[in-house]
């Protein structure tokens, strides 16, 4: 977040957080919401099977619930913290509905739409291997996402900002406070980091 009224807003919730002021989580919440439903909606759609049965609300609201439990658990510094915390929250979120929508019991797993067996003899498109593929997809977004967290705190900011939210390299620099070049080195170096975790394969 930059340094606008709603930044100073929500840093004077932080504030009000801190001091003991319960009702700040729900305040900070109300605050942001905007831009984290932009954020859930981005998100989502790197989740074809999940955007698939759930809208960008019902992953909102839940990740909202998440998010709020966590604000009364940790200590955040500036404002900015709150969508690196909200992405994490809304990831677990995502991770959770995809494993849910792709257990072999589940609706989606037996659902026929778009189905269609190629002949008597193939089984290119039998259910069992619709669900092996969406497990394997889930597994490698979950391996994405943990390599994400393990990464250097400052390389993993970076990282967020630009693969979560979309910011360009020289708006995360201003909200850092540091070069372009620097952000351009953290950035390459949690890519290099994220890939070699996932054996250079893409979650996709």
């Amino acid at each position: 977040m930059d340094d606008t009224p709603l930044s100073q807003t929500v840093e004077a919730c932080f504030r009000d957080l801190a001091a003991g002021d319960d009702t700040a989580r729900a305040r900070i919440l109300e605050l942001c919401s905007e831009r984290l439903r932009l954020l859930t909606r981005r998100m989502l759609r790197g989740y074809p099977a999940v955007k698939r049965w759930e809208d960008t609300d019902d992953v909102f609201q839940n990740a909202s619930l998440r998010l709020y439990r966590c604000l009364g658990q940790v200590s955040l510094e500036s404002p900015r913290e709150i969508f690196a915390l909200a992405a994490t929250q809304i990831h677990r979120e995502l991770i959770d509905l995809a494993r849910h929508h792709a257990g072999p019991m589940s609706f989606s797993a037996n659902h026929a739409t778009g189905y269609h067996a190629i002949d008597d003899h193939s089984n290119s498109h039998h259910p069992q291997n619709k669900h092996t593929d969406t497990q394997t997809t889930v597994d490698r977004w979950s391996r994405f996402h943990e390599a994400i967290e393990l990464l250097p705190a400052e390389q993993r900011e970076v990282f967020q900002f630009v693969w979560y939210l979309g910011a360009d390299q020289k708006t995360v620099a201003r909200l850092v406070g540091c070069s372009v070049r620097t952000i351009k080195s953290r950035w390459r170096d949690a890519r290099e980091s994220i890939r070699t975790a996932l054996n250079h394969e893409s979650p996709e």
